[in-house]
């Protein structure tokens, strides 16, 4: 039986590889198939490669499923779980050629994140990363020529990985890296190593320089019609490009260096031509792959090729290393035409790299809108119509310093907000516990479930809240919206020091059957301890054989609200997160024990707020980073002077809105700068508010009225942004979305959101006064 072209290659000294992989590829057996069939003994991919395999169709969908459901957060991580499950059977398929070969052939490449290009550490690391997670020894990890990409190519060389460099276009380039794998074999010869443990090859893209060429020969013979000269060299640049590479790598491993090393047992770096589909419909089909077949190269080739080839390849002889006198020929043609192809070629490296970036980011983004909705999309239910500002906001969303405060906040960087500040840092280290306080929530809910079923046994008919400030106002969120469940308390907020007031509650309620949440992170709060002893009276009056257990309390370890809960025997004490700011503590205790005890489903509460704190990891690009995204805006407007962020809400959440209110008012109103926010304000028409204005609406269904109203003010050119809320849980969701945007627009204003020099100073006017007065009537 005759071989048909793509095996013949192999009795050229040329390996196929593959450059394509997909989930379908391996699943359906036609991987398979092609390396049993079509002589193809390796494989290569990249992020433009993985970008269409993912994107496209349901296949990855069930990984993805079960990725998001382990909390695996960032899509990045989710990308390279993926592609790390697809090489690594990948490369189970072609362990047969990779044994069989002793280790010569049968490599599956796998590239190291773009974003790293320029960034030798971190592709140091990123490659033992992926070394170590995808543990296969015939894995090559792809790293780009640049110059920073140099060092990190000899450095994972040196230590024994296989290493596939890519995107080398420039003859002087090549020779660099060359120089990289030679002089990493020495290090290892050297230190007495095994000099064969390495495998490389050097990835030298072909058709592009065509492409790139062409347009410049083709931009001198319109000026030149006819040129015969010109004319001959359309579609030779690219060819002889390579082969001119092919006589370095002859030179470089034929010379009496590179012996020694022969000798103990060490690889030529392969040439591996990529990019070798042509792209101009002119020209043949399989004009590169024909014309650069010799020993020791590889030729990576897609799919489509690879079927060309084996239909109608032509094989008769080595061709790569047949004309290197031509191939001098036309690069001398060129210089004397004006083409400089040093230059580019360095174009062509600069494309290259802004084109994987950018498939990757786009990949990137195509995930992230799968994790999003099996979140809830969150982020498709953002809506950002920002009239004039819409150019501005949009370009702020890709800036990639815009989208690293995100990490930067994940990571806990103090900087973010005030650079070189010693004092603000150790306030901003103490008070980011609210990016956690999720967790440690969902773990405290059978304490949570247990205390709603508790109270309800014990016969409260209500429940009373005292608090003051961030410790009350989720709590009357959650009360006025939710209101309480069949057979819980009627939840009441006390955040008041009205005589008034407090007498009307306290003649409403039957002390009885009340219980008491006393709520105050510092455990100081006068108006919430004078609450305590007033309460704490009603109750003893009233003849409870128990006044302790009428009353709850949640506070910060240690303080001496803590000590009274203990002495007196209140029903519970929950201590909470210690590193979380009171008007950053809705989804901690001081909101979820008066939730559960209004028989509110905090489980729920509690996972939309997981969905939407995930939403906002790191990883997530900026438009579809639901924190960021708010936050991002907010701040631009700001820039724009627009720097009074309106609230509207329905009448069902309107509370939100006041929520809302307090958390940007206390977190950016100081250092003589801040965003005014306005909550719970009736909606006017376009024309009554000025130009200093943001709107941003929580929309809930089936309310006609208010999403008129918002779009008289879309349609008169204010800047709205609209979020979609399924259902009322969706407020857990919206908690946290608003702590994180709040967090971002302080940095957009270098202010420092978690310190509160007003709040302290208001408590130590009143507590200086209040002395007095006890002073003068002593």
């Amino acid at each position: 039986m005759s071989l048909n072209p793509l095996q013949r290659l192999a009795e050229h000294g040329q390996s196929i590889w593959l450059d394509f992989i997909s989930r379908d590829l391996i699943d359906s057996g036609e991987l398979q198939r092609m390396v049993r069939e079509e002589n193809v003994t390796g494989l290569t991919s990249n992020p433009t490669i993985f970008q269409k395999a993912i994107a496209e169709g349901t296949a990855y969908d069930a990984q993805i499923r079960e990725l998001v459901a382990a909390g695996v957060d960032d899509p990045n991580d989710v990308f390279y779980a993926l592609a790390i499950s697809d090489i690594q059977r990948a490369a189970d398929l072609l362990r047969e050629v990779y044994d069989r070969t002793s280790g010569a052939d049968g490599f599956v490449s796998l590239e190291v994140s773009p974003s790293l290009a320029h960034d030798t550490d971190g592709t140091i690391a990123m490659v033992r990363s992926l070394w170590e997670r995808v543990d296969r020894p015939n894995l090559m990890v792809k790293i780009p020529a640049t110059l920073e990409g140099l060092p990190a190519i000899r450095r994972n060389l040196r230590e024994g990985r296989n290493i596939n460099i890519t995107l080398i276009f420039a003859l002087s380039m090549y020779e660099r890296v060359i120089e990289q794998y030679i002089g990493a074999l020495e290090e290892r010869h050297q230190a007495g190593e095994n000099v064969g443990a390495a495998h490389s090859v050097a990835s030298f893209f072909v058709s592009r320089v065509d492409t790139a060429v062409d347009k410049l020969v083709d931009a001198q013979l319109a000026r030149d019609p006819g040129n015969a000269t010109l004319e001959g060299l359309l579609g030779k640049a690219a060819i002889a490009n390579a082969q001119l590479a092919y006589e370095v790598f002859e030179q470089r491993f034929g010379d009496s260096r590179f012996a020694p090393l022969r000798d103990a047992g060490a690889h030529v770096q392969r040439p591996l031509w990529a990019s070798t589909s042509a792209k101009n419909p002119n020209y043949r089909d399989v004009v590169y792959a024909e014309a650069l077949i010799g020993p020791d190269t590889v030729d990576t080739m897609p799919p489509q090729t690879v079927e060309a080839f084996r239909d109608h390849g032509i094989v008769e002889r080595d061709t790569v290393n047949a004309a290197y006198a031509a191939a001098h020929s036309v690069m001398d043609e060129l210089s004397a035409a004006g083409i400089d192809v040093e230059s580019v070629t360095q174009q062509l490296l600069d494309d290259g790299l802004r084109a994987f970036s950018d498939s990757y980011d786009a990949l990137i983004r195509e995930i992230a809108l799968k994790v999003d909705r099996l979140h809830g999309g969150y982020a498709e239910r953002q809506h950002f119509d920002l009239a004039a500002s819409t150019a501005t906001v949009t370009s702020a969303f890709t800036d990639p310093s815009a989208v690293q405060v995100a990490a930067r906040i994940w990571s806990r960087d103090a900087a973010l907000w005030k650079p070189n500040d010693e004092q603000h840092d150790a306030v901003i280290a103490n008070r980011l516990g609210w990016l956690d306080v999720i967790g440690t929530m969902r773990e405290s809910l059978p304490r949570l479930l247990a205390l709603q079923n508790e109270v309800r046994d014990a016969g409260w008919k209500d429940c009373v809240l005292l608090g003051m400030g961030g410790s009350s106002l989720c709590p009357e969120v959650l009360r006025s919206s939710f209101g309480s469940a069949a057979g819980q308390p009627v939840l009441h907020v006390l955040d008041t020091t009205d005589p008034d007031a407090i007498e009307e509650l306290s003649t409403h309620i039957d002390p009885l059957h009340t219980g008491f949440i006393v709520a105050s992170k510092s455990g100081g709060t006068l108006e919430t301890l004078s609450h305590l002893a007033h309460f704490w009276e009603v109750v003893r009056s009233a003849g409870a054989p128990n006044t302790g257990a009428h009353f709850i309390a949640i506070t910060d370890p240690g303080t001496s609200l803590a000590d009274t809960a203990n002495t007196r025997g209140f029903r519970h004490l929950f201590e909470n997160p210690p590193d979380i700011g009171g008007r950053y503590s809705a989804l901690s205790f001081f909101g979820l024990v008066p939730a559960a005890i209004a028989g509110i489903d905090v489980d729920l509460l509690l996972q939309r707020a997981d969905a939407m704190r995930r939403q906002c990891a790191a990883g997530v690009p900026g438009d579809l980073n639901c924190g960021l995204a708010l936050g991002t805006v907010i701040g631009l407007m700001h820039g724009a002077k627009r720097d009074k962020v309106t609230i509207l809400a329905p009448p069902r959440i309107a509370a939100f809105s006041l929520w809302a209110e307090q958390l940007i008012a206390e977190s950016t109103g100081k250092e003589g700068k801040g965003i005014i926010p306005v909550g719970d304000e009736p909606i006017g028409e376009s024309g009554v508010y000025g130009d200093d204005r943001l709107f941003v609406a929580l929309r809930l269904r089936d309310n006609d009225v208010f999403d008129e109203r918002v779009g008289s003010l879309r349609a008169g050119g204010q800047p709205v942004v609209t979020l979609e809320l399924d259902d009322l849980h969706d407020l857990g969701a919206e908690f946290f979305r608003w702590e994180f945007a709040t967090a971002v627009a302080g940095a957009a204003l270098d202010i420092d959101p978690f310190d509160e020099p007003n709040v302290q100073e208001s408590k130590d006017n009143t507590n200086r006064v209040l002395a007095q007065y006890e002073q003068s009537h002593s």
